[in-house]
């Protein structure tokens, strides 16, 4: 699980993260607080060896 915030309503929620062969990647995800459409791009951190991600309204 990775924890990301939504760039609308600034809550912190947890999400299924991909794995590591599934990386790099976008997702289309609704916030789980305010249901605002974000796009979620995940990706492997080399330096901290695990899978991370940072969410984006769709308009960025």
């Amino acid at each position: 699980m990775g924890t990301v915030t939504c760039p609308t309503c600034f809550e912190n929620f947890s999400i299924p993260l991909p794995g590591r062969n599934e990386v790099p990647c976008d997702l289309d995800y609704d916030c789980e607080v305010c249901c605002r459409p974000m796009m979620i791009s995940c990706w492997f951190d080399e330096v901290e060896e695990e899978v991370v991600a940072d969410a984006r309204g769709l308009e960025e």
